[in-house]
């Protein structure tokens, strides 16, 4: 079922950010599932119109709203300060937060929900699938940019906006809890798949470990590294902008790896119903494994390498547990759009899982190939 859209005072809103021009109006803008992003569109005084990104920020989902504002302020001030030295353009190569009126990094409004906004990057989109393998080695060479970096960034000084955001071994505990609350009523409609996660145990605890023993470094990781989540260029096709800042964090490398593959070198998009159209796609793999490296290999430690193409698995496996946990929670985290989404977006998942598996070792032979 689909979720009704929230009504807003849009022009309560903006008049609190330091906008530029006459407020005409707030299109609905992508298709996020968490906050609500909108293109809000201004009048200058010479007549022409420009548009900014709006955002209501999902406090239910991260709870502490000014902390993780704190983080993309800081995080998007190191950024700019590095494209400025390299002689880039910092308003296309990274967010950019309008201020309030009031300096701030963003808006509380009466009704008690949080608001920013951004600098609209134009002339450069994102894509929910990739229609041009060179996209794919762009954003693979983009998100490696973005943690290099990012490299000399104090990592501890981040904080947790979902806390335990990757640590698989919660999300397990999570999904035992949800076996076992089960409070709709809808295990007995998912034993397959829960016999599916119990079945890969041993798989959970790996990188959780390897940081936590100190065999791999904690480094500052996106944590959302989609591929809708990298701003295309028009022009040059190059991956210009990493978006989606709210989930930057303290985490491994492996997560950002991981999550890119198992979404952008997927066949089909997260929630495709028939499985048979879903498997992944070596080529794709390839390519972003291609780009990522040239950006980050300097980086990248031999423990790091040797887990890479595991780390598509197991960030593909645990969003399939997410998907999986939140059907049998009743749907309060993911945003659906039909009956079952989450199921359908579980069992996609389960089916990448069962193919990287199939494919590992072919997926770990282009990793050596390019580091």
């Amino acid at each position: 079922m689909k979720q009704k859209q929230q009504e807003f005072d849009f022009q309560n809103v903006v008049k609190n950010f330091t906008f530029a021009g006459e407020f005409l109006r707030a299109d609905p803008y992508g298709n996020g599932h968490i906050n609500d992003t909108f293109a809000a569109y201004f009048r200058k005084e010479n007549g022409t119109v420009h548009r900014y990104i709006l955002q209501r920020i999902n406090h239910k989902v991260f709870q502490s709203p000014e902390n993780l504002m704190k983080n993309i302020s800081a995080v998007t001030q190191h950024l700019r300060d590095k494209i400025t030295s390299a002689g880039g353009d910092f308003k296309r190569e990274t967010l950019n937060l309008i201020p309030t009126v009031e300096g701030g990094s963003f808006y509380k409004s009466p009704d008690g929900n949080y608001w920013r906004g951004y600098i609209f990057i134009e002339h450069a989109r994102t894509y929910d699938t990739v229609k041009d393998f060179q996209h794919f080695y762009h954003a693979g060479r983009a998100f490696g940019n973005f943690q290099k970096m990012l490299s000399d960034f104090p990592a501890h000084t981040l904080y947790e906006t979902i806390p335990n955001f990757h640590n698989t071994v919660k999300r397990y505990e999570n999904f035992l809890a949800a076996v076992e609350n089960d409070p709709l009523d809808r295990t007995r409609q998912v034993a397959a798949e829960i016999a599916f996660v119990k079945e890969r145990k041993n798989d959970i605890s790996l990188i959780v470990d390897l940081l936590k023993q100190g065999e791999i470094p904690l480094r500052v990781t996106h944590n959302d590294t989609k591929f809708n989540n990298i701003m295309i260029d028009d022009q040059t096709g190059e991956g210009i902008c990493v978006i989606d800042l709210d989930t930057v964090m303290p985490g491994s490398t492996l997560y950002d790896f991981g999550d890119s593959i198992r979404f952008g070198a997927s066949s089909a998009l997260e929630d495709e119903k028939d499985l048979s159209k879903v498997e992944i796609k070596l080529d794709l793999y390839e390519e972003f494994t291609r780009g990522f490296l040239e950006s980050a290999r300097e980086l990248i430690t031999p423990a790091e390498l040797q887990y890479l193409a595991f780390s598509a698995k197991l960030m593909t496996f645990e969003c399939g547990i997410r998907f999986l946990t939140d059907y049998l929670n009743g749907d309060i985290y993911f945003k659906i759009r039909r009956e079952n989404h989450n199921l359908d977006r579980a069992r996609n998942q389960f089916k990448l899982v069962k193919d990287m598996e199939e494919k590992q070792a072919e997926m770990e032979a282009v990793a050596d190939k390019y580091f």
